[in-house]
């Protein structure tokens, strides 16, 4: 075919192997992937996208997987900057006795987006092309990840005291519905609701949110069933577990994102699986702070949709996706006392269409598809660690780590080459996060 009769594309991607993740488990060896507006065009043999397309440009990596770009389901990434701030305490006693504090000094516009701007980089660097947010500031945030071409659904926060950003119930909504209004329409960051916690938001403001969200078709993400102890004080002041007192509200349907989830009996996963919630499974945060086990095996099993979440890096230590895939798919065996629970290509589908799926994104993100945006990341599998090569997906969730991760792209656009951040400069911000470690480290003396 002559280079005229060639269909025009902006990138071609020469992988060893593409792995789509739909259709579940496939694994596509010696393919290609063609970009051109950002979406991609082609998923085909490299030897056919070789004849079919006329590139701009051909990145050519034969000893790599091509994968979804990471979706991390559930992260607070301004809390980057609290990273180790207090560790190997109980969730309560870290939370109001270290963090919350620790927050009320320093939180605000500059915090937010210093903090962002280190996760992004360190999320770009492990293949994580997507985030979904759950923090204060919410115009800080949206302006940060689209400063830097990075997708996220960044969530307008409710809570029943006074914060830096809102003081009254009436503030919260009407800031989240100002932000809401400034953001509507772009490509790259959408948001949800982001109520903290059942045990610290009330019936009038769930009530309120599941108003907007059906009118605005936003998700609800909310940590719920995180711990024992929740459930309990729940039953105590309500007279219902979280999950029953929510729907009661009207909040359990397919908008609802449900973070954590380590305390659940059967008739509640039946709900979730009936009302097509999504469950974003937090594993490593959880067993750093004790809060119990997500029964994911009993969840896939149900049906439900599963996503995975690193939860932030004062709780996790870092946002690690790979990493956070491989305890997921070793902590639901155990869990399920069953070696084939939650296997390699479940996990792996949690951490891209799953994630996608939760935030309202399958049909731009999560797969290697036609039609999707071309938010794509290169593993690099030649390395000894990686060797021998028997089978793709087992290997990327059982023996990959985030250092393997080569090229990253968002919507086309590349934003990792060969290792390299592109026009992200990481002295300046490592320089500036030492001086918040500085600042920090003073109000805690």
């Amino acid at each position: 075919m002559t280079d005229t009769a060639r269909q025009p594309c902006d990138l071609l991607i020469e992988a060893g192997w593409v792995v789509p993740v739909q259709p579940h488990g496939t694994v596509l060896a010696d393919h290609a992937v063609a970009v051109a507006g950002g979406v991609i065009v082609g998923v085909l043999p490299t030897a056919e996208a070789r004849e079919r397309f006329q590139p701009a440009e051909v990145v050519s990596r034969p000893d790599a997987a091509l994968i979804p770009g990471l979706v991390n389901a559930h992260t607070h990434n301004p809390m980057t900057l609290l990273r180790g701030v207090a560790d190997d305490l109980p969730l309560m006693e870290w939370l109001q006795g270290h963090i919350w504090p620790v927050e009320a000094a320093v939180i605000g516009p500059e915090f937010v987006s210093d903090g962002v701007t280190l996760a992004i980089a360190e999320m770009l660097r492990g293949g994580t092309t997507c985030a979904n947010e759950n923090y204060f500031f919410p115009d800080a945030q949206a302006a940060t990840y689209k400063r830097h071409g990075f997708r996220a659904v960044v969530g307008l926060p409710v809570i029943d005291f006074p914060t830096a950003w809102a003081a009254t119930d009436d503030e919260y909504f009407d800031r989240a519905g100002e932000v809401h209004d400034q953001w509507r329409d772009d490509p790259l960051v959408t948001m949800a609701f982001v109520p903290h916690a059942p045990y610290t938001v009330s019936d009038a403001s769930f009530e309120r949110i599941r108003m907007l969200s059906d009118q605005l078709d936003l998700p609800v993400h909310l940590h719920t069933h995180e711990t024992a102890f929740e459930v309990e004080e729940s039953r105590g002041k309500h007279g219902q577990r979280p999950l029953a007192r929510l729907d009661r509200l009207g909040l359990v349907n397919d908008r609802l994102i449900a973070v954590h989830m380590t305390t659940l009996v059967d008739a509640e996963i039946e709900l979730c699986a009936a009302r097509g919630v999504s469950v974003v499974h937090c594993p490593e945060s959880n067993l750093k702070l004790a809060s119990g086990f997500c029964p994911v095996g009993k969840l896939e099993k149900a049906g439900v949709n599963i996503a995975i979440g690193t939860d932030g890096a004062a709780s996790n230590n870092d946002l690690d996706m790979f990493g956070e895939m491989r305890t997921a798919a070793q902590l639901a065996k155990a869990v399920a006392g069953d070696a084939a629970a939650f296997g390699a290509a479940s996990a792996l589908r949690a951490a891209t269409l799953g994630g996608a799926k939760a935030m309202g994104l399958e049909h731009a993100i999560g797969s290697i598809e036609v039609g999707k945006q071309a938010d794509l990341a290169c593993v690099d599998l030649g390395q000894l660690e990686s060797q021998p090569l028997f089978h793709v997906v087992s290997q990327l969730v059982y023996a990959t780590g985030r250092h393997q991760v080569s090229d990253v792209w968002i919507a086309g656009r590349p934003k990792l080459r060969r290792r390299e951040l592109v026009d992200i400069d990481v002295a300046a911000l490592v320089a500036n996060a030492r001086q918040w470690r500085d600042r920090i480290a003073a109000i805690r003396a």
